[in-house]
């Protein structure tokens, strides 16, 4: 069964029903424990997006750009696309430019981008994205091997 790896500096971890473990992740949140070269899921809260999208921009491209080197790297925001285009929150970033940036991202990164309402459904999300990549990764090896 996979282990789920937590990045040290996430500061408020998901909690899995699947085990997981504390480690060092060079890009993302969360990985496969012996899989964090091939696969990260990137989580955001509205406010750290938004952090992201302004005065933390750079820093966040290169993490996008370091992304992009993987076999699958995902975003998965606590947010709703909506409330994001409506305005609903606390920046001086205009709303167009927040989902055009996003929208760009997506594009340039080869980014999924994933809205969740809620802490919870971002826990959920993410670990089903990280345990379907086990499952695809154990069908290739083997349709390779028998």
């Amino acid at each position: 069964m996979p282990i789920i790896l937590i990045d040290s500096r996430e500061q408020l971890p998901y909690d899995f029903k699947t085990a997981s473990k504390r480690g060092t992740l060079e890009t993302g949140d969360y990985s496969l424990h012996g899989a964090e070269s091939l696969l990260a899921i990137e989580r955001k809260s509205l406010g750290d997006l938004l952090g992201c999208l302004t005065t933390d921009r750079d820093r966040f491209e290169r993490e996008l750009y370091r992304g992009r080197a993987l076999d699958y790297f995902a975003l998965v925001i606590e947010s709703a696309l909506s409330d994001i285009a409506k305005g609903r929150y606390r920046s001086g970033m205009e709303p167009k430019a927040a989902v055009e940036s996003l929208l760009a991202f997506s594009i340039r990164y080869r980014l999924p981008v994933f809205f969740v309402e809620n802490r919870h459904f971002g826990a959920r999300l993410t670990e089903s994205l990280l345990l379907k990549y086990a499952r695809e990764q154990e069908k290739r090896l083997k349709s390779l091997t028998g």
